[in-house]
């Protein structure tokens, strides 16, 4: 399964993790800080759902959340 909502074109981005050290200024430390970044996938809330095309047809798609809530497909 390709990881790609078919209506908006989210997909998979790169990004990294920071691992932050020690304690913050405002709890009354000296500050964190930075002692890893790990590279990361963030991906996207994909559901498989059961969409009617504008021609009339049934079809199951990968869809984001994010196109759901905004109402951008029309459920079968």
């Amino acid at each position: 399964m390709s990881r790609i909502c078919a209506i908006t074109g989210r997909r998979p981005i790169r990004g990294g993790k920071i691992t932050r050290k020690g304690q913050s200024k405002k709890s009354g430390g000296i500050g964190t800080h930075v002692v890893k970044n790990s590279k990361r996938t963030f991906r996207p809330n994909l559901q498989r759902v059961r969409v009617r095309m504008p021609n009339g047809q049934v079809k199951r798609i990968w869809v984001s959340a994010k196109a759901l809530k905004a109402g951008k497909v029309v459920k079968a």
